[in-house]
């Protein structure tokens, strides 16, 4: 698939989704995203539940116009954010089959269900809705994760009936993703994936810890990456969390489509750039040259550099600032240096995503397969 077509217009595949968690992309206007590649954005559920409220950006007029932004907006449930804040004891609170208790510390006891998860990602007004799911550590007992696909296939399909009854109230129906568990068990990934392909979704997502210790991708991406292709090749498969540019390129090689993850706005507001600095390669072997580093803004020996982030880089920070400059903002802790190198993140990454594009494109396209076919065989391609 190299697009996928929503109600805020067709979206090029791969794409990358930069979090705007509550509503924003961290220090930016969305205005300024299409300028540096953006294109889609990923909103949080629960977060945007809790402050304004789901029904407050309802009457605002949804997430668009909530946030100025025109093109496509996918709602991650937040039951990663819940069960997160669960484990690490901030909250307290449990899953079960009727979905996740919380209770911040002295407040009272609230519970998302699979129904609410649902209602509220329609009031939004997302394009892409996700189901929610059970997300454990890789470090979890055999019980934790047969917990974790239990309670995510039972509500998959509360969010599957939900969507569906909500499509009929309103006249719109919305695709909805649905996430792939199973830790680090080969059996058990396939057992979800399974009995998630019966109830039959638009699209899926790999759930759970994507990455090793060492940064690779774990065994089990590839995994989920198989099942979906031979079960429903043309649904489009998110990688959650999956950001780290080396990552992104082997997942794209694998299948995977859609891509969200705070490390390039985060990472630029922590004043660490990204820049090129050779061909791309799909992964990275030991003693390999990387193709991308970062470039520090503290370092003191960008104090008098006048040469710009990345030369060539068409993003507004590199046409106008110079290094110099930026370390500057950086040494005063002027907030500007924040938006400006977020900025050059992200077009590092929508560039990375253009590339990639082009590659599927081409890849895709019968006379350029024949001929690549014909160079990697010595064949000469069929007369058309």
């Amino acid at each position: 698939m190299s697009a996928l077509a929503t109600s805020h217009g067709s979206l090029a595949l791969p794409a990358f989704l930069p979090d705007a968690t509550r509503g924003v992309v961290r220090t930016v206007d969305a205005s300024e995203l299409r300028a540096v590649g953006i294109d889609a954005l990923c909103v949080n559920t629960w977060h945007l539940s809790k402050e304004p409220g789901a029904r407050a950006v309802e009457k605002l007029g949804g997430i668009h116009r909530f946030m100025g932004w025109d093109g496509p907006v996918l709602s991650d449930s937040g039951g990663f954010q819940i069960l997160s804040l669960l484990q690490s004891g901030a909250l307290d609170g449990s899953a079960s089959n009727k979905g996740i208790r919380w209770r911040a510390k002295g407040g009272e006891s609230e519970l998302l269900t699979p129904e609410k998860c649902i209602r509220w990602q329609a009031k939004l007004g997302a394009d892409l809705l996700v189901c929610l799911d059970h997300c454990t550590r890789p470090e979890e007992d055999a019980l934790s994760q047969r917990a974790s696909v239990e309670h995510t296939v039972r509500w998959a399909e509360e969010c599957k009936a939900t969507r569906d009854r909500v499509a009929e109230e309103s006249g719109v129906r919305r695709p909805l993703l649905a996430v792939l568990q199973g830790g680090d068990d080969p059996a058990l990934r396939r057992e979800c994936a399974a009995r998630l392909f019966e109830l039959g979704f638009d699209g899926y997502a790999f759930g759970g810890w994507p990455v090793r210790e060492d940064g690779a991708l774990v065994e089990s991406v590839a995994l989920v990456a198989e099942l979906v292709r031979a079960a429903a090749p043309a649904a489009p498969l998110w990688g959650l969390g999956i950001g780290k540019p080396e990552n992104l390129v082997a997942a794209t090689a694998l299948g995977f489509s859609l891509f969200d993850c705070v490390l390039p706005t985060r990472d630029g507001r922590h004043g660490r750039l990204y820049v090129r600095r050779g061909p791309r390669s799909a992964t990275l072997l030991p003693g390999e040259a990387r193709w991308w580093d970062h470039v520090y803004l503290g370092d003191t020996k960008h104090a008098v550099d006048d040469a710009p982030i990345e030369p060539g880089c068409p993003c507004p920070t590199c046409a106008r600032h110079s290094l110099g400059y930026l370390h500057h903002l950086w040494q005063v802790k002027e907030p500007l240096v924040a938006r400006l190198a977020t900025l050059h993140n992200l077009s590092f990454y929508g560039r990375l995503l253009r590339e990639l594009q082009q590659e599927r494109a081409a890849a895709s396209s019968p006379a350029l397969s024949g001929s690549a076919s014909a160079a990697a065989t010595g064949e000469r391609p069929a007369a058309s």
